[in-house]
C-alpha cells in the first residue's frame, strides 16, 4: 500500500481511532481524578482534627504535624491535577491533529459527490480541542467522585448524608432540565450562524463587486438578518440557562446553610462535635461543586457534542474510501461511458449519457452555449466531481474512485474559476508541496510565463496575498496553468485556459497545447474562443448537456458551418 493510500484512511476508521484514544486518555485521567478527589478529604480532616483535638489539647506539635500533612496533600493534588490537564491538552491536540485531516478530506469527498460543504466544520474539530483542553472538562472528570464526599458525609452523620444527597438530586434535575431547555436554540443559533458566516466570507470574496456595484447596503441587511436569527436564540438559551445557573447556586448555598443548621442541631443534641460541621460545610461544598460547575459550562458541554455529531455525520458521508492501490503513470486512454450528471434532486441533468473516446497522446476541444455542461463535464473528467451514472476512466482506472493524491501525480486541470492559495508562486506552482526547484521552473517555462515570473518583486519566491490578490487576472491564470503543467502530467484538462489573457499571453499558451501534444500528453481544452481550437485535433460539441457532434476538429468545424449558414440567409 503506498503512502499516498495510507494518507486516504476511511473517515470512520479516523474517527472510531480518535474515540478510542479519547475513552483511554479520560480512563487515566478518570483514575488520576480519584486520587485527586481523594487528597482534597484533607481540608474537611484538617478542620476536624484542628477543632476537636488541636484546639482542645492545645497541643502546638500535633498542629503543626496536622499543617504538614495537609500541605503535603494539597502538594500532591496539584502535581496530579497539572498531569490530568497536560494529558488532556495533549489528547486534544492529537485528536486535532488526527481529525482535521480526516475532515478536510471528507469535505473535499463531499464536494466531490456534488454535496455542499462548508469550512465550519474544520472549526468544529477547534472546538471540541478548545472544550477538551479547557476548564469545561475538568467538572465532567470530577463529578463521577462526587459519592465520595457524600460517603464521608454519612461517615460525620447519616443526616447530614441525606441531606446533601436531597440537594444533588436537586441539582440533577437542573442539569437536565438546564439540557431540554437550551438545545433547541443552540442548534437553531448554529445554523444561522453558520449562515451569516458564509455569507461575510463571500463578501470578502467579492469586495470588489461589492464596492464598485453599491451592495452594502443589501449585504449589510442581509447579515443583520442572519445575525438576528442567531443572535434571538443565543439569548433565549442564556436567559435559560442563567436562570437555572441561578437557580443552582441558590441550591449550593442553600445546602451550606441547611448543613450547617443541621450540624449545630447535631451537636446541641450531643450528635456531633463542633469540629464536624466545619469539615461537613467543606465536604458539602466539595460534593456540589462539579455539578454547579456543569451547569454553568453546559453551554460549551452542549457546543462541543454537537460538534463531534457534526464531525461524525461529515466523515460517515465520506466513509466510502478511494482505491488505496497505487496505480503506474496512465499512458493517457480516456473513455467517458454515458455519463449523467444530476447535482440537484428533482432538476434536469447538467450531462445526460455522454460517452466518447480519446486515445493517448490525443487532443480535443469542447465547444458550446453557456450552460451547456462543459465545466461539469471537465469536473468529472479530472475526477473532482463524481458523475450520478458513468464512468469516465483513464486507462481503464475510473477517475471518480482514484485515490485523489495518486490521480493528481498524473493529472493537469486548470479550472474555470481560478483559484491560488495564500503563498508563494513557488507554492502554487508546485501544489502547496515541496517539489524540487528544477520542476516548478520547467512548469513555468511550459505555460510560457518564466520570464514574466522573474520579473516580479522577488521572483518565484514573491507573495501573491489571499487567492492571488497581488497579481493581474491573467496572471493568475497563467500561474494556474503553470500549476496544472507542473510535475510532467500524461492527461491534462484546461477550462476556458484563455479567459484572462491577452494577445501575448494568448501566443504562449497556444506554444504550451503545442509542446503538450508533441510531449503524447492527453489534452482536452475548453473555450469559447476558436484561436485555441487550431491546437486540438478533435472537437465535441455539447448542445443542452448532450453531444451535438464529436469528430475531427475541420469536419465538425464544417457541420457547423453548414448549419449555421441557412440560419444567417434566413435572418
Amino acid at each position: 500500500m503506498s503512502n499516498t493510500a495510507t494518507k486516504n484512511l476511511d473517515g470512520l476508521r479516523a474517527l472510531r481511532k480518535a474515540r478510542t484514544q479519547l475513552y483511554s486518555a479520560l480512563g487515566l485521567v478518570g483514575f488520576f481524578s480519584l486520587f485527586a478527589n481523594l487528597l482534597l478529604l484533607a481540608a474537611p480532616l484538617y478542620m476536624l482534627q484542628v477543632y476537636d483535638r488541636v484546639l482542645t489539647s492545645r497541643s502546638e506539635e500535633t498542629l503543626l504535624y496536622l499543617t504538614l500533612i495537609a500541605l503535603a496533600a494539597f502538594i500532591a493534588y496539584a502535581a496530579l491535577d497539572f498531569i490530568r490537564s497536560r494529558i488532556m491538552v495533549v489528547v486534544a491536540g492529537w485528536l486535532d491533529r488526527h481529525l482535521r485531516g480526516a475532515v478536510l478530506r471528507a469535505g473535499l469527498a463531499a464536494s466531490q459527490a456534488g454535496r455542499q460543504t462548508s469550512a465550519q466544520t474544520l472549526r468544529k474539530v477547534t472546538t471540541l480541542r478548545s472544550t477538551l483542553s479547557g476548564s469545561t472538562i475538568q467538572p465532567l472528570l470530577d463529578a463521577p467522585w462526587t459519592p465520595i464526599f457524600i460517603a464521608a458525609l454519612f461517615l460525620l452523620h447519616p443526616v447530614l448524608g441525606w441531606v446533601i444527597v436531597a440537594g444533588a438530586l436537586f441539582l440533577l434535575a437542573l442539569v437536565l432540565l438546564n439540557e431540554f431547555v437550551i438545545r433547541g436554540p443552540l442548534g437553531e443559533a448554529e445554523q444561522a450562524t453558520g449562515q451569516s458566516e458564509m455569507l461575510s466570507a463571500e463578501a470578502v470574496r467579492n469586495a470588489d463587486a461589492v464596492n464598485a456595484m453599491g451592495m452594502m447596503r443589501g449585504l449589510r441587511a442581509r447579515l443583520e438578518e442572519w445575525n438576528e436569527m442567531a443572535l434571538a436564540p443565543i439569548e433565549s438559551a442564556s436567559r435559560r440557562g442563567g436562570v437555572i445557573s441561578s437557580i443552582s447556586r441558590f441550591l449550593r448555598y442553600g445546602l451550606q446553610i441547611a448543613m450547617l443548621g443541621t450540624g449545630a442541631m447535631l451537636v446541641l443534641d450531643d450528635q456531633l462535635t463542633a469540629g464536624a460541621i466545619v469539615a461537613a460545610s467543606i465536604l458539602a461544598a466539595r460534593a456540589l461543586a462539579p455539578i454547579d460547575m456543569v451547569i454553568s459550562s453546559w453551554r460549551n458541554i452542549v457546543t462541543a457534542r454537537a460538534a463531534f455529531a457534526d464531525i461524525k455525520r461529515v466523515l460517515k458521508q465520506a466513509a466510502v474510501s478511494s482505491s488505496q492501490t497505487q496505480m503506474p503513470r496512465p499512458e493517457g486512454n480516456l473513455d467517458v461511458e454515458q455519463i449523467t450528471s444530476a447535482p440537484i434532486q428533482g432538476l434536469d441533468p447538467v450531462l445526460g449519457n455522454i460517452s466518447f473516446s480519446l486515445p493517448a497522446g490525443g487532443s480535443l476541444g469542447i465547444i458550446g452555449a453557456t450552460a451547456s455542461g462543459k465545466t461539469t463535464l471537465a469536473r468529472i473528467l479530472v475526477g473532482s466531481l463524481a458523475p450520478s451514472s458513468g464512468h469516465a476512466r483513464l486507462d481503464g482506472v475510473d477517475m471518480a474512485h482514484w485515490a485523489s493524491e495518486d490521480r493528481g501525480t498524473y493529472v493537469g486541470y486548470l479550472p474555470q474559476a481560478v483559484e491560488l492559495f495564500s503563498g508563494s508562486v513557488r507554492d502554487n506552482i508546485a501544489r502547496l508541496g515541496e517539489g524540487d526547484d528544477a520542476s516548478v521552473i520547467c512548469a513555468a517555462r511550459q505555460a510560457g510565463i518564466h520570464d514574466m515570473i522573474l520579473a516580479l518583486p522577488e521572483g518565484y519566491d514573491t507573495q501573491i496575498g489571499s487567492n492571488g490578490a497581488q497579481l493581474s487576472g491573467g496572471q493568475r491564470q497563467q500561474i494556474a496553468l503553470a500549476r496544472a503543467l507542473f510535475g510532467d502530467p500524461s492527461f491534462v484538462v484546461l477550462d476556458e485556459p484563455n479567459a484572462s489573457l491577452d494577445r501575448h499571453g494568448e501566443d504562449g499558451l497556444l506554444a504550451a497545447l503545442c509542446a503538450l501534444k508533441e510531449r503524447g500528453v492527453t489534452l482536452i481544452v475548453i473555450s469559447h474562443r476558436p484561436n485555441v481550437m487550431r491546437a486540438v485535433d478533435n472537437l465535441l460539441v455539447l448542445q443542452e448537456g448532450r453531444v451535438g457532434t464529436f469528430g475531427p476538429r475541420d469536419n465538425v468545424l464544417e457541420s457547423i458551418t453548414r448549419v449555421q449558414k441557412p440560419e444567417a440567409i434566413a435572418q
